[in-house]
């Protein structure tokens, strides 16, 4: 049997030090092995408890999660995950705070906190667990200077079917623009920027689904945005699809390719959460597969759980280029790890190389 996961709960809020401790310590998987008021009193319980994982509220006295964190990540690594309120404000500290090194972060609702905490508490503690295997790098120089999936898990697990089906033939295509489709989770908020930050100007079109919560996909794609050559935004519904232009799926609304002629265009679609998220990675593969097919280029990028493995095996069906980032490069190899278990994935890459690898498809396929 696996040891246990030691837990440390770090947060201002004697309310959710008790909530998390219960929702925590009915896991077998997981031991909690403390609580802390401010992060003063968490250095010092870090050293003597020595946890696995640190759970971190953003707003604290004495030290903001952000600095406390900053100095963790730069002197002793180590995974965290970042309570933070389901704002666009929270949005953008989380995102930060993601930047800095946070592996992943729990949405903490401003009201009905403890009936809300309790419904998301299955996702609470598979995010902890993994969390616990995820891989964590100190907070570098380079790191520091950088610019500026998630919903509760126990809704029923429906596959991509529930709002889209599957092709019975394949489509007569009267394009080739090219579409690049990117599909992540866990630690994706950061991979994706190293991919899309490295993108011409000129590239393809990308459509991109990142398990998020509404209030966080606006400050996510602006970040984007900010440190890319192309332009990036939250998708619209309706929106004309453009080469250099990426859009990013709104945290509560499934991302679809649509074609109409020659042209391609968003569709924002409000169906059931699939694989137990919305936006859901395989529902966009499979309608990139079904309207763009040996157009596209699809891209597995780290997340925890398996959503996107089916849909880029689809895609890769019909003719399209697939990769995947490895093991050694993801946070976690949940989604990515699945693909290449399926016999989903064209090439398997450090994610480092992952943008380079895209577009040098997108130059051997023009026509």
């Amino acid at each position: 049997m696996k040891p246990r996961v030691r837990v440390l709960i770090v947060d201002d809020s004697a309310l959710i030090r008790k909530l998390l401790t219960e929702i925590l310590g009915v896991d077998r998987r997981i031991e909690v092995v403390g609580v802390a008021p401010d992060p003063l009193i968490a250095r010092e319980k870090i050293k003597r408890l020595k946890p696995d994982v640190l759970t971190l509220d953003v707003e604290m006295p004495r030290m903001d999660g952000i600095t406390f964190l900053r100095n963790l990540m730069r002197l002793r690594p180590m995974p965290v995950v970042m309570i933070s309120t389901m704002t666009e404000a929270g949005g953008e500290t989380t995102l930060e705070a993601l930047s800095l090194g946070a592996v992943d972060f729990v949405s903490k609702p401003k009201l009905d906190v403890r009936v809300a905490l309790q419904d998301y508490a299955d996702e609470i503690r598979d995010k902890v667990v993994a969390a616990a295997g995820a891989k964590v790098q100190a907070l570098t120089e380079s790191r520091k200077q950088i610019k500026p999936g998630t919903l509760p898990s126990v809704a029923p697990r429906l596959s991509a079917d529930a709002v889209l089906q599957q092709d019975a033939g394949p489509r007569t295509l009267r394009t080739t623009e090219k579409i690049i489709a990117i599909g992540a989770s866990t630690g994706g908020t950061e991979a994706i920027k190293d991919v899309i930050s490295i993108l011409p100007a000129d590239a393809p079109a990308v459509v991109i689904t990142q398990h998020i919560p509404a209030a966080f996909s606006g400050p996510f794609a602006r970040r984007m945005d900010a440190c890319s050559a192309i332009v990036v935004c939250e998708a619209s519904d309706g929106e004309q699809v453009l080469p250099g232009h990426a859009y990013i799926s709104p945290g509560d609304k499934h991302l679809l390719l649509r074609r109409s002629g020659a042209r391609y265009y968003c569709e924002l679609n409000d169906g059931p959460l699939v694989n137990r998220h919305k936006p859901s990675v395989d529902v966009m593969f499979r309608s990139v597969a079904q309207n763009a097919g040996a157009n596209a280029i699809g891209a597995i990028l780290t997340g925890m759980g398996n959503d996107g493995a089916t849909g880029l095996r689809e895609l890769q069906k019909t003719g399209a280029y697939t990769v995947a980032q490895d093991e050694n490069t993801s946070v976690v190899w949940g989604m990515p790890g699945e693909a290449v278990r399926c016999g989903a994935v064209d090439s398997v890459l450090p994610l480092h190389e992952v943008a380079a690898d895209i577009m040098r498809v997108v130059a051997e396929r023009q026509v």
